[in-house]
């Protein structure tokens, strides 16, 4: 798949959002479309949507496969991507009509989202990425055990630690102040636990896997863990604009990735062998599949289930003080979860 690769502050340029800049004919608009028609389709039978993605992300597996298994052009549309290379400015290329659709993380996303980004979330995608690890011969065998320690973590708005430091603030424990959260490149957070200069990493897929395989390292905690283990942490946004606007093809985009993630449950092996080669080249087909195999793919939920989530997330997200203590979470939810498939 053909694609371009923006970083946030190139993209926040582009949309003129710190430059001030005319958007002129859009960052997109010069794209060919990255998977486009197959070529006996008639040119303009599909709708042609634009999905922003963080490629190496392991939540946007089923992108990839939707794609290669027709479930894009079974709903009529047509997909170009943009692969940003952060987790953020996907929401914002969204928000920003840049983009109708994006997967990404709840537990980050939730904030913007009540600050006023206007993007909807339709259907989960999975649980299960991420990982809290600890050495196997130390004294961490529990998430309250980093207490006192330091912890690496790929930022300081990190899904992961806020996942983590929730679980803390529910055992009594001030997660701000009783644990050392040291930034960290993810790829770095093992070498940082060698030297000692943490203790424990908290971290997502695909690196979490990968540095818990390589160091044989202690799985501590997921966020599969107690009480979620029934709970999304991805989910499918889309373009606020387009759900008011054109409604049925909010609602094809949805159904595709649903799709999309049914058939990668249904076939691990040829879901692997599609979305492997999106990811570095030192990871390999049957690890894809092993990392995937510990995901929660067939549990996309949307509606009145996915609220449901959503509405824990959001009160969770209260004790650690992300979300504002005022926020009226249901009307919260209502607005951000709308009922895209019964359109």
């Amino acid at each position: 798949m053909a694609g371009i690769i923006i970083t946030r502050r190139h993209f926040l340029q582009s949309a003129g959002l710190l430059s001030g800049a005319a958007l002129g004919g859009g960052l997109f608009g010069a794209l060919s479309p990255a998977y486009g028609a197959p070529a006996s389709v008639a040119p303009g039978a599909l709708k042609t949507v634009r999905i922003a993605w963080h490629q190496e992300g392991i939540c946007q597996a089923p992108i990839s496969v939707a794609y290669k298994q027709g479930f894009f052009k079974k709903y009529g549309l047509q997909v170009e991507t943009v692969n940003f290379t952060d987790d953020n400015t996907p929401l914002e290329a969204l928000s920003t009509g840049q983009a109708e659709a994006g997967i990404g993380m709840a537990l980050r996303w939730l904030k913007p989202l009540e600050q006023g980004f206007d993007v909807v979330l339709t259907v989960g995608t999975h649980g299960g990425c991420m990982r809290l690890l600890a050495p196997k011969n130390g004294n961490i065998t529990q998430v309250r055990d980093i207490v006192g320690k330091s912890v690496a973590i790929s930022d300081p708005a990190s899904p992961v630690r806020n996942f983590f430091a929730i679980q803390l603030a529910k055992q009594g424990f001030n997660p701000d102040k009783d644990v050392n959260w040291v930034q960290y490149p993810e790829h770095l957070a093992g070498e940082a636990l060698r030297k000692g200069q943490v203790q424990a990493i908290a971290a997502n897929d695909p690196q979490a896997w990968l540095i818990r395989e390589r160091d044989g390292l202690r799985e501590v905690a997921t966020n599969l863990s107690g009480e979620y283990h029934d709970k999304t942490c991805c989910v499918l946004a889309l373009s606020g604009a387009l759900v008011r606007n054109d409604p049925k093809t909010a609602r094809a985009i949805t159904l595709a990735v649903i799709d999309a993630q049914q058939w990668a449950v249904d076939h691990p092996d040829e879901t692997a062998r599609i979305y492997a080669p999106y990811l570095p080249s030192v990871v390999t087909v049957s690890q894809v599949k092993a990392i995937l195999s510990e995901h929660t793919h067939g549990h996309h939920t949307s509606g009145a289930q996915l609220r449901s989530e959503l509405t824990s997330y959001v009160n969770d997200l209260k004790t650690i003080h992300v979300i504002r203590p005022e926020t009226d979470t249901a009307k919260f939810i209502a607005k951000t979860v709308p009922d895209i498939l019964s359109v």
